[in-house]
């Protein structure tokens, strides 16, 4: 099969030379060192030949999302070759994803293609895209928001403004009939401060309440993990094995990869922006028994939900806590702010730790950032945190 590398390392030859993936499709590269993706195919009992696109231009992902696309055609007996005349929304959507997935997370990502399979494809997945007009994107994302889910409601319309904007790019069709619907959208709710609570006593009993309220064993595990690391909900549902070091040793510790990390784009493809979790007693408890519930090697998810290659849903832990009776009074997000506060009550001296704890960047005592200490003091003040997170996990199962 191809590879990122293997395409960027084919050279020309004094005759053109085919490298294969899969399925038919493969890259050609001419004499002149041209390089395109083309599929083989059957058509009416000959065999036919479309060309996907040209590299650099269409990336190894893209090629085989139209590749995909193109095979979809072909089994509802369309003649694949009209592909670049008949794009339906959902084949522009896979081929943007695709295109667009490199700079992303890997749960990132997956939340955006899982939203347009649920909320968008059902509806224009299949239609053609020269067919779809603004009214039909504002019945969509009208549907969400009839669910009260106003803010993911205007992320969808941005997402299908996207892939419009992608495929207007492509010649796949004029123009994007999202661009407009914003103006018909419910307003986007007041920003306000994610619900939790700070003080010992409750942040205990949800505990408790969560390990006995109805939900996946998994779905527990990883609140509970999530509660004793402070970190964020994206970085323990992408959580990999591959992450966490000497786990049956002195030291655990979870390195969470800059890339799941809340920073800008730059920040996460440098490895020295990587966040590191010392594990208390009580967090390395919940990944032996996770490794025992559902084992996987090094690359495997930690918290898989129903597919093993894909994470926990984005609000099974805030469902989990609303049936446990917490709705509106603590959310996954919440455990930052009891931590946070909890322990910068406990200890007014370990402020630095405590923010370094949380991924947060140095402050100066008056509470502004220190841009210049920030960027050269990359003292992880391992020690400091680890006491605090043994400290924490006591605070949370004494």
């Amino acid at each position: 099969m191809l590879s990122t590398s293997s395409v960027k390392a084919a050279r020309a030859r004094a005759s053109a030379y085919k490298i294969a993936d899969e399925r038919g499709l493969h890259l050609f590269v001419a004499p002149t060192g041209r390089k395109s993706f083309r599929l083989r195919f059957r058509w009416q009992g000959h065999e036919q030949l479309l060309t996907i696109g040209q590299w650099p231009e269409v990336s190894l992902d893209a090629a085989r999302a139209r590749a995909e696309a193109a095979r979809e055609q072909l089994s509802r007996g369309v003649d694949p070759r009209t592909i670049r005349a008949a794009v339906t929304f959902e084949a522009a959507a896979r081929d943007w994803h695709a295109h667009r997935r490199p700079g992303w997370t890997a749960v990132h990502a997956d939340d955006v293609l899982d939203s347009l399979v649920a909320d968008v494809f059902p509806a224009i997945g299949a239609d053609e895209l020269a067919a779809i007009d603004s009214p039909a994107v504002l019945r969509v994302v009208r549907a969400v928001e009839r669910r009260g889910a106003i803010a993911t409601a205007r992320r969808i319309r941005q997402r299908i403004s996207d892939v419009f904007a992608y495929a207007v790019s492509e010649g796949w069709c004029a123009s994007d009939p999202a661009a407009v619907v914003g103006r018909a959208l419910a307003p986007a709710p007041a920003a306000r401060h994610q619900p939790a609570l700070v003080a010992v006593d409750d942040v205990r009993a949800l505990l408790a309440a969560a390990d006995r309220a109805a939900g996946g064993a998994m779905v527990k595990l990883a609140s509970r993990f999530l509660a004793l690391t402070a970190v964020r909900l994206s970085a323990v549902r992408g959580a990999r094995w591959r992450e966490i070091e000497d786990l049956d040793g002195a030291a655990p510790l979870w390195r969470v990869p800059a890339a799941r990390m809340k920073l800008r784009a730059a920040k996460k493809l440098d490895a020295a922006n990587e966040h590191l979790v010392p594990l208390a007693p009580a967090a390395v408890a919940v990944l032996r028994t996770a490794r025992a519930a559902a084992g996987g090697d090094d690359d495997a998810l930690i918290f898989a939900g129903r597919g093993a290659g894909a994470p926990i849903g984005e609000n099974a832990i805030g469902d989990l806590y609303d049936r446990a009776g917490f709705a509106g009074r603590h959310v996954a997000h919440g455990w930052r702010a009891s931590f946070s506060t909890i322990l910068n009550e406990r200890f007014p001296d370990e402020r630095g730790a405590i923010d370094r704890a949380l991924g947060h960047i140095l402050k100066r005592e008056d509470g502004s950032a220190a841009k210049v200490e920030g960027a050269y003091n990359r003292a992880q003040l391992l020690d400091a945190r680890r006491r605090l997170f043994d400290a924490w996990a006591a605070i949370l199962t004494d």
